[in-house]
């Protein structure tokens, strides 16, 4: 199951938790919580980057693998084939 990051939808009228964000441990079918569990202030869900669990390395070896090409740019208009 994922976790959702929500934090307050009004600073001013928001406990410490939901003014500093908190995470909730959720089934990806679940609706969006509304209101902080502690205050009862409106929340509102934060999105964040995540990871896929693909190193740079691994793309790079990949993409390779897969017959595409990396240019590295080395001066106005010319690239360098780095693979």
């Amino acid at each position: 199951m994922p976790v959702y990051r929500y934090k307050a939808k009004i600073e001013g009228k928001s406990c410490n938790l939901c003014k500093k964000g908190f995470e909730v441990l959720q089934n990806i079918n679940d609706r969006p919580l509304e209101n902080c569990p502690e205050c009862g202030a409106e929340v509102i869900r934060i999105f964040s980057e995540f990871s896929i669990g693909f190193s740079k390395t691994d793309l790079d070896r990949r993409a390779r693998e897969k017959g595409f090409h990396k240019l590295k740019k080395v001066d106005k208009g010319k690239y360098e084939k780095l693979y």
